[in-house]
């Protein structure tokens, strides 16, 4: 993917004519980052619109590592599936830029944070497990142990669940003593 950011002058003729509603502006942007306005429209889409007038509706933000390091590398893809802007740093969008996208994030990256494991069917897999997330209680059904990741060093996990939604402890250590004792038998 191409890391530069695009051409504005490359759009296509009819977002050129669109009006977005109120924007959120980058007013600074850090040096080879173009300057932009972020909105949304009528129907709730992110609007992109260049400082040259150039307009782009329904962009979707895709963060180049989600999981590895969420704060890094950032693209505004058009609906073309094409780069519209690449952000190095999320920091370096304004409070509401950045607002507007982390809101589209979410609906995109669904990824439940298990803050506490109640309960575990067996020590063997498959195994059905009661967790308490982020999100509220679920039950997820654990594969194999293979499908326990270990992530940037010895306390950061990602589960998959064999339904194939993910499921992330950010620090073990964090978790209560009932919760790490469960988990160790599996790890």
């Amino acid at each position: 993917m191409n890391r530069e950011p695009l051409d504005p002058a490359m759009n296509d003729a009819h977002t050129a004519n669109a009006r977005p509603q109120p924007t959120v502006s980058l007013s600074q942007p850090p040096a080879g980052l173009p300057r932009f306005t972020l909105s949304r429209n009528a129907h709730g889409r992110l609007v992109l619109t260049f400082a040259d007038g150039a307009v782009h509706e329904g962009v979707t933000p895709v963060r180049a590592f989600p999981i590895a390091a969420p704060g890094e590398g950032l693209s505004l893809v058009g609906t073309d599936g094409h780069e519209l802007v690449w952000v190095d740093r999320i920091a370096q969008l304004e409070a509401d830029s950045l607002r507007l996208i982390e809101e589209e994030l979410e609906a995109r990256e669904f990824v439940p944070t298990i803050e506490k494991i109640v309960a575990v069917s067996s020590f063997s897999t498959p195994s059905t497990w009661d967790v308490v997330t982020d999100r509220g209680a679920a039950k997820l059904v654990l594969k194999a142990e293979e499908d326990i990741r270990r992530l940037g060093g010895r306390t950061r996990l990602l589960i998959a669940a064999n339904d194939g939604l993910q499921f992330r402890v950010p620090d073990t250590t964090a978790l209560d003593k009932h919760s790490r004792k469960l988990l160790e038998r599996f790890l």
